[in-house]
């Protein structure tokens, strides 16, 4: 008996697999407000009815591509800054360009995938809960590299204005409660300017302005990294965190 769940099992996740794919190369044909399910069961010799078992409507099966996008970006991330940790010398401004550059390489290597995520909302649709988690992935190891420059080097960073101060609080206590508010508000921003500098080369405005792309990006994220207050290296001046 258990032989025979093994092998429906396999050949679901098969399925499953086979439908995504389908999916996704209709996303970059036509994109992703126009995803059908009859369509991909079309491609795929299947009847609309069959397909449903596996994604009952439209609305899950986008879900289930933004998270499989998220989590590949996620990943993406992740592994740039393990490799980047592997070298006891690495600085922390090393691994905030490591993991900044390892998302816009994964954006330009899938820029579909990169705007069903980051593009322009799917009308009719709207992301569950379970979208959250996996969405989180990037920010929270740019947030695990602040925290570790916070602990150990310092952050350098200007005095948080007045007015921001309880929007700074209550941004940190919901994403980095063991950060400082004139760190967390600083950092914030510094996440949604990284992809905007990818989403402007995605999507095609840096076309006749920005030629030396890599260059440019890589300049522009040291910017960031200094707003945020990482040092460029670990032996440098140890600067303390402006609460």
């Amino acid at each position: 008996m258990s032989t025979i769940r093994g092998a429906r099992e396999r050949a679901r996740i098969e399925v499953t697999a086979a439908i995504k794919d389908e999916a996704r190369k209709q996303l970059a044909a036509d994109g992703a407000a126009r995803l059908s399910l009859r369509a991909v069961a079309r491609e795929l010799g299947m009847v609309s009815s069959a397909l449903y078992r596996y994604f009952p409507s439209r609305d899950e099966l986008l879900t289930a591509l933004i998270v499989d996008a998220y989590d590949a970006v996620g990943e993406a991330a992740e592994a740039a800054d393990r490799a980047s940790c592997a070298g006891s010398s690495a600085s922390h401004l090393a691994r905030w360009t490591a993991v900044a550059c390892a998302v816009r390489d994964w954006a330009l290597a899938h820029p579909h995938e990169y705007g069903l995520i980051y593009g322009s909302p799917v009308p009719g649709y709207t992301a569950p809960q379970a979208t959250i988690g996996p969405a989180s992935r990037v920010g929270l190891v740019l947030i695990a590299i602040v925290g570790d420059a916070h602990r150990t080097d310092g952050l350098a960073l200007p005095p948080l204005a007045a007015e921001l101060r309880s929007e700074a609080e209550r941004m940190a206590a919901d994403v980095a409660p063991d950060l400082p508010p004139a760190v967390v508000a600083p950092l914030v921003a510094a996440w949604s300017q990284l992809f905007g500098l990818i989403s402007f080369e995605i999507f095609g405005q840096f076309n006749r302005l920005v030629e030396a792309r890599e260059a440019f990006f890589r300049q522009a994220v040291g910017e960031l990294a200094r707003h945020v207050g990482l040092l460029g290296d670990r032996g440098g001046h140890k600067a303390g965190t402006r609460a």
